[in-house]
């Protein structure tokens, strides 16, 4: 489903309010977790998940870890 979706600003941030129908088809609820993902085609919204929060962390590790061998394999 496409919906149009109104940013606004809320101090410092900017706010996006999911219809309600929407997130109750999600099943999400005020107070709820959510990942921000930057992609080619946009920014997608994925529910929390403590296992892939914690893999992403340690990716992050390894990453800044071995950022020269990381940036030689993709040569």
């Amino acid at each position: 489903m496409v919906r149009e979706i109104v940013l606004r600003q809320a101090g410092g941030s900017i706010t996006a309010t999911l219809p309600k129908e929407m997130a109750d088809r999600l099943n999400l609820a005020a107070g709820d977790r959510v990942f921000a993902i930057e992609t080619p085609q946009g920014v997608l919204l994925t529910p929390y998940d403590p296992e892939f929060d914690a893999a992403m962390q340690a990716f992050s590790d390894v990453r800044k870890q071995y950022r020269n061998t990381l940036r030689k394999l993709g040569e």
